[in-house]
């Protein structure tokens, strides 16, 4: 049944919306890469569809304090609205800031504008992710991860550099940009009320619940820009998938049999190892066709694939050449990529969930909501007709939820809370937050502070240690923070510095599961009986002591540009420590002090052997196992730390290192002395 995606049956349209009709016969397109070479830029952007409404709605942004602008991916408003203030004067006073849920989509966007207005990148336009600030004083139009803008919000709860705040991809409501919801709320209300540079705000995104939007922005107007989607087939199976895997394999060939070789697939899947397992196997089959299948090109796209892959989805396939894109939720929203006719669903998504009683943060497959699976069959329409197959029957979709739940209804509240008690908040128990997270989450993550000493309770309000302040200083979780501050007690800092900056970044190591032989040979000379902190912290050291050599790399199935990134995590938390006076001192090879120094800031992390030869995890008393993949698995230490818990057919706990009990009552005795034993405490 055919259907436009612009207008799912769910939409409602508030009265008094604006509506800017787009020319349909004017595609159009967004790429964050360089532009063609045949077309010049200029044209290029007269081609989108924003540029036909741009008169129009500059006219709306000038007298409007906040907007909320809905807005098809592709239709330019990312790269655009920018461009179209500066050049208007809007906001000349400051800078404008627009805000990315994510790091790739932030740097590659900033790329393109300053590729349009014929800039170096860093100059006028820039961009600041996490561990990587690439502007200048010059810089006007500045694209950042919403947890950057949130980072500066510290030392400036006004945002008084800003004139413009673009907050975009606003329905991903990552927990980042939920706070910065009532952070700019409160910001634009304050400098009113001190008469202060007034700050505009606009709220960008392809759908979202706008009724929920606008009445929190205080009945903001919605300006919506319509056009440019294409009709779409929409199939669903008519039985239930046990497999969604094998379904998705199945119609890639089916489709692959049929359809013109010109026609691309888009198909929907969870995680890296499900991407890479099927490309794996589309692959092989693609080698055994009949004669009259055309070649396939099978391109995965997931978050941790270094950039150069990720930008190979928008090359065209060679001629005659199919291409089929493996991705996960990256491509819902983020980017627009050209040539999809077909889109396959398997309607699943990897999502966070955190269970406050069990204090457990589990990575668990889930069904999408209905939102989201509106929002992938639009990938089908953006240049033409399209085709979208749901791999599940009707009835299960009408089951869906409606909208996705927020990120901040479920995760670990406890960084959250140190961030905005850095921010002077006064009352962090009843922030206002668009989507209220459940006073038991804010319970335990204020708990769970105040075990790392990071809060006191006074007269019964949370107030934030100095221990607290200098936590906050550091852009980590508050677990990492405080192991941090508390190494130059054990004259361990550079270590220290180092393992917190491996686990800041996607994993250093490369594990092909055909050569898993080859690689075991190869990483015993790094292995530590100690656990694998020391394990990677050994492979760092070696990584370092070559200068990072490629060859070495590669013989030892080392990711060089993630290791790469560990030196640059590890130069800004150096520099943030040096701030902070802390003493930077390497303890040498005796990785005792490490161990320890590790103990004090992840005890809450910590599990305890029992007789049967299974372990329990102190904090909630759960049943865990020891990952496979750890240098520990064959061992069985009386007691471990762990750096977070993976949710698979049980409990695994990932990243492991081996403590003595005794340093674990040390660094918090009246906790451990109600979760430990009584004979071992």
């Amino acid at each position: 049944m055919p259907y436009d995606p612009d207008t799912p049956p769910a939409k409602k349209f508030k009265p008094g919306s604006v509506f800017f009709r787009l020319d349909k016969q004017k595609p159009g397109m967004l790429l964050p890469r360089k532009g063609n070479a045949t077309t010049p830029i200029e044209v290029q952007r007269k081609q989108l569809p924003i540029y036909q409404a741009k008169v129009q709605l500059l006219a709306q942004l000038r007298q409007l304090h906040t907007a909320i602008l809905i807005g098809e991916t592709g239709s330019g408003k990312t790269t655009q609205i920018p461009q179209y203030l500066f050049e208007a004067g809007i906001g000349r006073q400051g800078l404008v800031a627009i805000t990315q849920p994510r790091r790739v989509a932030a740097i590659s966007l900033a790329g393109r504008v300053a590729e349009e207005k014929k800039t170096q990148l860093g100059k006028l336009v820039g961009y600041t992710v996490r561990f990587e600030d690439v502007t200048s004083p010059e810089t006007k139009l500045k694209f950042m991860t919403d947890g950057m803008l949130l980072r500066e919000a510290i030392g400036d709860p006004l945002l008084l550099r800003y004139t413009v705040v673009v907050l975009d991809e606003a329905h991903e409501r990552t927990v980042h940009t939920d706070v910065l919801f009532g952070v700019v709320k409160t910001a634009q209300r304050k400098r009113r009320e001190l008469e202060k540079i007034p700050l505009k705000v606009i709220i960008m995104s392809a759908t979202m619940d706008v009724d929920l939007f606008s009445e929190y922005f205080n009945k903001s107007p919605v300006l919506y820009l319509e056009g440019r989607q294409h009709p779409i087939q929409i199939y669903y199976t008519k039985q239930p998938q046990s497999d969604y895997l094998q379904a998705a394999l199945v119609s890639i060939f089916q489709i692959h049999q049929e359809a013109p070789p010109s026609h691309d697939i888009l198909v929907f899947m969870t995680g890296q190892e499900e991407i890479e397992a099927l490309a794996r196997t589309c692959r092989d089959i693609a080698k055994h066709l009949p004669d009259g299948s055309g070649p396939m090109v099978v391109i995965p796209l997931y978050a941790s694939l270094p950039p150069a892959q990720q930008l190979r989805v928008f090359q065209p396939a060679p001629k005659g050449s199919r291409k089929v894109i493996l991705s996960t939720n990256i491509a819902e929203t983020s980017v627009t990529i050209s040539r999809i006719k077909y889109v396959l669903d398997t309607g699943m998504v990897k999502a966070k969930k955190f269970n406050p009683d069990s204090g457990l943060e589990v990575l668990a497959v889930q069904r999408v909501s209905k939102a989201q699976a509106w929002q992938r069959a639009g990938r089908a329409g953006r240049e033409d007709s399209g085709f979208c197959y749901r791999l599940y029957t009707e009835q299960e979709f009408d089951n869906f939820i409606p909208m996705t739940v927020p990120e901040i209804q479920r995760c670990n509240l406890a960084g959250v809370m140190l961030q905005l008690m850095a921010l002077g908040i006064p009352d962090v128990m009843n922030f206002d937050f668009m989507s209220k997270p459940s006073p038991e989450a804010v319970r335990s993550a204020v708990e769970h502070l105040e075990l790392l000493g990071a809060v006191e309770r006074k007269d019964g309000q949370v107030l934030l240690t100095a221990l607290g302040k200098k936590m906050a200083s550091f852009p980590l979780e508050p677990r990492f923070a405080k192991t941090i501050l508390m190494s130059p007690n054990y004259s361990c800092s550079e270590e220290i510095l180092s393992i917190v900056s491996l686990l800041s970044v996607d994993t250093v190591l490369y594990n092909p599961p055909a050569r898993r032989d080859e690689v075991l040979a190869a990483r015993r000379k790094f292995t530590s009986s100690e656990g694998d902190h020391i394990t990677l912290l050994n492979i760092y050291r070696a990584f370092k002591k070559v200068s990072g050599n490629k060859e070495w790399c590669r013989e030892n199935f080392v990711n060089s540009r993630n290791m790469g990134l560990v030196k640059e995590v590890q130069a800004q938390l150096r520099e943030i420590c040096q701030k902070l006076s802390l003493k930077l001192e390497s303890c040498g090879t005796d990785m005792t002090n490490v161990r320890q120094c590790l103990a004090h800031g992840m005890f809450v992390n910590a599990a305890e052997l029992q007789h049967d030869g299974s372990y329990l995890a102190l904090d909630t008393h759960q049943p865990v196992s020891i990952h496979p993949s750890s240098v520990l698995f064959q061992a069985k230490p009386a007691y471990v730390v762990f750096n977070e818990l993976l949710h698979t057919s049980r409990c695994y706990m990932r990243d492991l290192c081996l403590v003595d009990a005794d340093w674990l009552v040390e660094a918090a005795p009246d906790y451990f002395a109600r979760k430990l034993h009584p004979t071992k405490s």
